[in-house]
């Protein structure tokens, strides 16, 4: 993974797992349902941000790698399973 897709990947992380302790706190404290809903859409799209510089660092170093080294089978089988895990 390049550094600056990490450096990104461990931002959102920090912003993700604040989130999920904001929202602990929320349903610790029996805030409105409504309230809580809002901020747990709010992390999947952190979630869904996060799978994006992941993929985008991945495809723009492991996979190039991978198939200059003479992976290419393996490469397009670990994309096509994250394509099927990204569908379910």
């Amino acid at each position: 993974m390049l550094v600056q897709p990490k450096e990104e990947a461990l931002k959102r992380l920090n912003y993700i797992q604040g989130h999920l302790e904001g929202i602990r706190k929320m349903v610790q404290e029996e805030q409105y349902c409504v309230d809580i809903l809002k901020q747990l859409y709010a992390v999947r799209k952190a979630v869904e941000k996060m799978e994006g510089v992941l993929l985008d660092g991945h495809l723009h170093s492991c996979v190039i790698e991978g198939i200059k080294e003479g992976n290419a089978e393996e490469v397009i089988q670990e994309l096509e399973e994250l394509y099927a895990l990204s569908n379910k």
